[in-house]
C-alpha cells in the first residue's frame, strides 16, 4: 500500500492517498478481479465492460486498474508495474489515452457525437484508447443511442468501461453490448482490517472498538469508511476510543441501546421516556438515533428468526447474548410489528419539523404492543361466535351471555339450525334438540335461558320478520320495506331492498347499530348487516311476499289532489314541512 500518488506536498484525503494500486489492493472484488486478470492473460478483454454496484465498492478503482494492465509495457501476469510513467499518468488522471468522462455533466448528444470522432484517432502512446464513463445511467436517451453502433463496433485499439450505480436505467440495446461485473458490499471485517492497515501507516492508534463502530457505519462501502476514519483521525484524541466516534458521529452507544429496548420490553415506560431524552441530552442526533432503533430491530428479528451467524449491524458481536434474550422475551411476530412502526416513523420524520414527538410517540406504541391481541386469536373468537373482551376489563353481560359453552354441553348443529317443526308441542321441540348429555339437572346448572330467536338463524327471512316486529317506530316501517334476507358469512346478513327503495335502504343504514343491537339480543351473538337496492320491482299491490309486511310492501301510488297518500316518508314530511302532497313519483 503506497499512501501518495503524486508527489504533492498539500494534504489529501485518505480515500485518495489510499487508492487501490493493484487488482489484489481491491478489497472483497477478487471475482471481479480474477476474470479480468485472466482475460487480459488470455487475450480475450471485451470491448466494453460495465461495472454495476453500490458507491464506493472499487467500480472507478478497477476500471483505472484495468487501463493500467492494458497500457503497462512491464505487466506481469496482469498486473500492472505502478512504477512506468503510463500507470502513473493513468494514476493521476493525467493520460492522454485514458479519459475518465463524468456522465452527469457529459450527458447530451453532442458530447457523444464529440467521443465518436475522437474514437477513430489512435492512441498518441500507450497501446488502448480506453474510455471509463462513470454515473453513465446519467446519459440521455438520444447520447445512448448515438453510441450504440460505437460501442458495438469499436476500433480494435479502443475499450469501453462503464460505471453506474443504477443499472436498471440503462437501455437493454447498451446492456447486450458489454460484459457485465457486479460488485457486491464489503464485509466488515474487510473494512476494518483495511482501516486498522491505514491506522497503522499513518502512525495513529485507534481502539478496536472504535474501528469495528466505523467500519459497521460505512454499510458495505469502502470509501465512506475512508472518508468516515480521515474525520475520525482528525478530531485529533490518541489513542481514538468509541466515545470520540459517537461524539463526532452523533450516535448512542451500545449500552444505551440496549438499556432503551430493556426499558421498552419491560413497559417501563417512564424509564423509556427519560433514556430517550438523556441520550439526546448527550449530544445524540434524532435521525442517527432512529437509525440505530431501526438497526437494533433488524438485529433482534434475525436472532429471532434462527439466523445466529449474520453479523449484527446496531450494536457490538459482544453483546449478541442479550440481544438474543431480548428477541426470545419478545417473539418474531411482536418484533416484525415494531420495525414496521418504527420504519414507519421514520418516513414520517422526514417531511415533518416536529420528529422528537413521532419518535416518542413510536417508543410508547412498542411498549404498548406486548398487550394487543393478535389478529388471529380475535378471528378464531369470532368464529367461535363470541365476542372478545376489552383488555383490562371484566366481561359485561352481553359477552357473558354469548360465550360458548363447554364443549361437552354444545348440541348438535343441525337441531340448534333448523327451525321448529309445525304440529309440535314446544316440550316435544325443546326434547327432540337435546342431545343425550343434556340432562334436566344440566339445564337447571345453565347460568340463563338461550335467546329467544337463536333457533331461527337458519330462517333468515322468518328471523328478520319477527326482529323487526320488536323494534318501534318508523325504523320498524323503513325495514318492513325488504323483500330478501340472507346469509352472506359467518354471522353476516344481507338485507335487500327493492328497486326505488334507496331511502329506506340509506335510512336502515343510518340505525344499523340499533338493529344489530337487536339482533345480539335476540340470536344472542354479534351479526353484522349490509343493505343494498336490488334491480327487483316492488311487488304490486295485494301480492304477499313471504318474509315482509305483506300489505304494506306497496311502490308509491300517484294520487289525486286532496286524498291523502299512505308512504310513511311522504306523511313524515308533511309532518315537518306542514305541506300539501300533490303527486307522489
Amino acid at each position: 500500500m503506497n499512501p501518495a500518488e503524486h508527489g504533492s506536498p498539500e494534504y489529501t484525503v485518505l480515500a485518495r492517498r489510499y487508492r487501490p494500486r493493484g487488482f489484489a489492493d481491491v478489497v472483497g472484488q477478487e471475482h471481479v478481479a480474477q476474470a479480468l486478470k485472466n482475460a487480459i492473460n488470455s487475450s480475450r478483454v471485451a470491448h466494453a465492460y460495465l461495472f454495476t454496484g453500490a458507491r464506493g465498492v472499487g467500480k472507478t478503482s478497477m476500471a483505472r486498474i484495468l487501463a493500467k494492465s492494458l497500457n503497462c509495457p512491464q505487466a506481469v501476469e496482469g498486473d500492472p508495474c505502478n512504477q512506468c510513467d503510463n500507470c502513473e499518468s493513468i494514476a493521476r488522471g493525467s493520460d492522454v489515452d485514458v479519459q475518465e468522462i463524468d456522465g452527469a455533466s457529459n450527458r447530451g448528444i453532442d458530447d457523444i457525437r464529440q467521443l465518436r470522432a475522437n474514437v477513430n484517432v489512435r492512441s498518441m502512446r500507450s497501446r488502448y484508447k480506453v474510455y471509463i464513463v462513470d454515473e453513465v445511467h446519467m446519459l440521455t436517451k438520444e447520447a445512448f443511442n448515438a453510441l450504440l453502433k460505437t460501442l458495438e463496433e469499436p476500433p480494435p485499439s479502443v475499450k469501453f468501461v462503464f460505471c453506474t450505480t443504477e443499472p436498471n436505467k440503462l437501455p437493454d440495446t447498451i446492456l447486450s453490448r458489454c460484459q457485465r461485473f457486479d460488485f457486491g458490499t464489503i464485509e466488515t471485517q474487510s473494512i476494518r482490517n483495511r482501516l486498522q492497515q491505514i491506522a497503522d501507516t499513518e502512525g495513529r492508534t485507534v481502539e478496536p472498538s472504535a474501528l469495528e463502530l466505523v467500519s459497521r457505519r460505512a454499510a458495505g462501502s469502502m470509501r465512506d469508511s475512508q472518508s468516515l476514519f480521515d474525520q475520525v483521525l482528525a478530531f485529533g484524541s490518541d489513542p481514538v476510543t468509541a466515545a470520540d466516534v459517537h461524539r463526532l458521529l452523533g450516535t448512542a452507544p451500545d449500552d444505551r441501546l440496549i438499556g432503551l429496548f430493556d426499558a421498552i420490553l419491560g413497559q417501563d415506560r417512564p424509564r423509556v421516556l427519560e433514556e430517550f431524552n438523556a441520550a439526546l441530552n448527550d449530544g445524540v442526533q434524532l435521525g442517527e438515533y432512529t437509525d440505530q432503533m431501526l438497526s437494533y430491530l433488524r438485529d433482534l428479528m434475525i436472532l429471532a428468526g434462527g439466523a445466529q451467524s449474520l453479523s449484527l449491524l446496531s450494536v457490538s458481536d459482544d453483546y449478541r447474548p442479550q440481544l438474543l434474550e431480548q428477541a426470545n422475551r419478545w417473539g418474531l411476530r411482536t418484533i416484525v410489528a415494531a420495525m414496521q412502526l418504527m420504519g414507519e416513523t421514520k418516513a414520517r420524520m422526514q417531511r415533518v419539523s416536529y420528529g422528537r414527538p413521532l419518535a416518542e410517540l413510536a417508543l410508547i406504541r412498542l411498549s404498548l404492543l406486548r398487550d394487543l391481541e393478535s389478529l388471529e386469536s380475535i378471528l378464531l373468537t369470532l368464529a367461535q361466535g363470541t365476542l372478545p373482551a376489552p383488555s383490562g376489563a371484566p366481561p359485561s353481560s352481553a359477552a357473558r351471555n354469548t360465550t360458548a359453552p363447554p364443549a361437552s354441553r354444545i348440541p348438535a348443529a343441525p337441531r340448534i339450525a333448523s327451525a321448529p317443526t309445525s304440529g309440535m308441542s314446544g316440550d316435544t321441540q325443546k326434547k327432540s334438540n337435546l342431545t343425550p348429555s343434556d340432562s334436566p339437572a344440566a339445564e337447571q346448572s345453565s347460568p340463563s335461558a338461550p335467546p329467544p330467536l337463536a333457533h331461527l338463524w337458519e330462517n333468515p327471512q322468518e328471523l328478520w320478520t319477527q326482529l323487526v316486529a320488536k323494534i318501534s317506530g318508523m325504523l320498524r316501517d323503513y325495514a318492513r320495506k325488504a323483500i330478501s334476507v340472507a346469509i352472506s358469512g359467518p354471522n353476516q346478513l344481507v338485507v335487500s331492498f327493492p328497486k326505488g327503495y334507496d331511502i329506506h335502504r340509506n335510512y336502515c343504514e343510518t340505525n344499523v347499530a340499533t338493529i344489530e343491537k337487536h339482533f345480539l339480543e335476540a340470536v344472542g351473538k354479534h351479526v353484522k348487516l349490509q343493505f343494498r337496492v336490488t334491480d327487483v320491482a316492488p311487488p304490486s299491490t295485494g301480492s304477499t311476499d313471504q318474509g315482509t309486511a305483506s300489505s304494506e310492501n306497496k311502490p308509491p301510488q300517484s294520487f289525486r289532489r286532496g286524498e291523502t297518500p299512505k308512504d310513511p316518508l311522504v306523511l313524515k314530511a308533511m309532518e315537518l314541512f306542514g305541506g300539501t302532497a300533490v303527486r307522489t313519483e
